[in-house]
């Protein structure tokens, strides 16, 4: 199941105080030099370093490039640099599980700072270096860095975030602010409006609209133990109907990564090419639209994130001297400006922001825009990606206002029953996908055999369908066909019945088998 990709209804999670005053705040590891001024201190010598940075072709190749320059710009320091691709939204739960093995830098989604925090797997910036950060980079990126009033990693973007792409031919610049007359225009074109409903990260839009929140809340064991929230409420009925008004429409279409017939298709960066593509002179950007529900306007919301380095605590001052300022070089305004440049990554940096090419860039304006209208993306439990997305598909299928107000009853019941999951509950393992006349809504049970062995029953699987093992009902811990917590998919390989068996360490090691069964 894959993510973004990558929330706050306003599903900001509440990275309590109490949370981390049990913590102490400071009782991650941090060594006294630190961030610290590295004039005071000679850094001269050769250091190893391991470093996870984005999978995306090009990434890796650009930091190396940026290492080299920042020992050309400090003589005497040598970087020897292992660098592997690794998505940033599963960075932070594989260093969670493992923070002896993570990479001395790491690049990560800013919704998995309050785990990485807890896991003590990240070294504080000193003072000078905190206050430098900063100075230098939005509020918003700083506060995503931020937890309990302490700096804990380096802001690289400000661009996680959806806004709206449309057809200009169709849609007037006025006509893009509302639901109503964006709907009206595909329709009488033939167009679609490409927005996905059935995700949760874009369902949630309707409900920032209206002002429902989800503020989960973790102990300090960094477990969920509580969640204030007001989804299933008079509000929450206000933003199913206005997300019925598009769901049930002709026009509408929840794949919103591709840009066939597309007359509009909400999603974010990652698709300028795409949107450019296919719109040509028609393309538009801008914020989301507002809907209409009893004579009242509801502006759309939406998630907004960072990416942001974090540096793993260290033993030796001097060591942990150097990856300081090597992760400030590397998020720095130049470095910044070349990912823009590169891969149109949104900088945090407030000198890069200004650079006039940055400022005439299309998508980033509208995602500024929209920015408004944002929610920050914090800590939210796995479990509810798969609840929410279903109101998305509720909206869709109801056939009246008591269809809606169940399908809020059940939301309800469902997060209620994730406080009340036993411990067997949460430790079991179950299969999930498109499969068996399922789509990614239904976990198969599977059987804990000897050796951390776990089979499913037998089931009757299709070529190209695909699959995922996991616990718990949730995300936080599951394995894909490249491992541990990955981003892509098993895939059946051909029609027959099957046991789906994961053989499991207890950690971030696992394989999954296809077993054939006769008959």
């Amino acid at each position: 199941m894959k993510m973004r990709k990558i929330m706050t209804l306003v599903l900001a999670v509440a990275m309590i105080v109490t949370c981390f005053a049990a913590c102490g705040g400071n009782t991650t590891p941090n060594t006294p030099a630190a961030g610290t001024n590295a004039a005071d201190v000679d850094l001269t010598g050769t250091y190893k370093i391991t470093m996870w940075v984005s999978e995306k072709e090009g990434v890796a190749d650009q930091f190396k490039q940026q290492i080299a320059a920042f020992e050309a710009a400090n003589p005497g320091i040598k970087i020897d640099a292992s660098i592997e691709g690794v998505t940033e939204a599963d960075a932070g739960s594989k260093i969670v599980n493992d923070v002896a093995t993570a990479p001395d830098l790491y690049c990560f989604a800013q919704d998995q700072l309050a785990r990485l925090v807890q896991a003590k797997a990240l070294a504080k910036p000193g003072k000078g270096a905190a206050e430098t950060i900063k100075t230098n980079n939005d509020a918003g990126s700083v506060a995503a860095a931020t937890v309990a009033g302490e700096l804990y990693a380096y802001p690289m973007t400000s661009d996680n975030g959806y806004y709206m792409y449309y057809d200009k031919s169709i849609i007037s610049d006025a006509d893009a602010e509302s639901l109503e007359k964006i709907i009206a225009a595909c329709e009488a074109n033939n167009k679609v409006f490409r927005f996905a409903l059935e995700n949760a990260w874009y369902t949630a839009s309707f409900f920032f609209a209206t002002g429902c929140k989800s503020n989960w809340t973790m102990n300090e064991k960094g477990e969920f133990s509580s969640v204030e929230d007001t989804i299933n409420s008079a509000e929450g009925l206000i933003a199913m109907k206005g997300m019925q008004k598009l769901a049930q429409s002709k026009c509408y279409d929840g794949n919103a990564d591709i840009f066939t017939d597309a007359g509009v298709v909400i999603t974010g960066i990652w698709n300028a090419t795409a949107a450019a593509d296919h719109f040509g002179e028609n393309l538009g950007a801008t914020d989301l639209p507002s809907f209409e529900v009893d004579g009242k306007s509801y502006h759309l919301g939406s998630y907004t994130g960072n990416k942001l380095m974090g540096v793993k605590p260290q033993t030796d001052s001097k060591r942990a001297a150097v990856l300081s300022k090597l992760a400030q070089y590397l998020t720095g305004k130049e470095c910044q400006s070349q990912r823009f440049e590169s891969f149109e990554w949104g900088p945090s940096n407030k000198e890069a922001q200004a650079s006039e090419k940055v400022q005439s860039n299309i998508s980033l304006a509208a995602l500024a825009k929209q920015g408004e209208f944002g929610v920050p993306q914090g800590q939210i439990h796995g479990s509810w990606w798969d609840i929410a997305k279903v109101l998305g598909a509720e909206a869709k299928a109801a056939q009246s206002e008591d269809d809606l107000k169940t399908a809020l009853t059940e939301y309800k019941a469902a997060i209620d029953g994730l406080f009340q999951m036993t411990d067997e509950q949460k430790n079991a393992w179950s299969v999930i996908g498109n499969i068996c006349n399922t789509n990614w809504d239904t976990d198969i049970a599977m059987t804990e055999g000897p050796d951390g062995t776990f089979t499913s029953d037998v089931l009757e699987l299709k070529a190209g369908q695909e699959y995922k093992v996991r616990q718990g009902a949730s995300w936080d811990v599951n394995f894909g066909a490249e491992g541990f917590n990955s981003a892509t998919n098993c895939v059946v390989e051909a029609d027959g019945k099957y046991k789906v068996q994961l053989v499991w360490d207890g950690a971030q090691t696992g394989t999954i088998t296809l077993i054939p069964v006769q008959g």
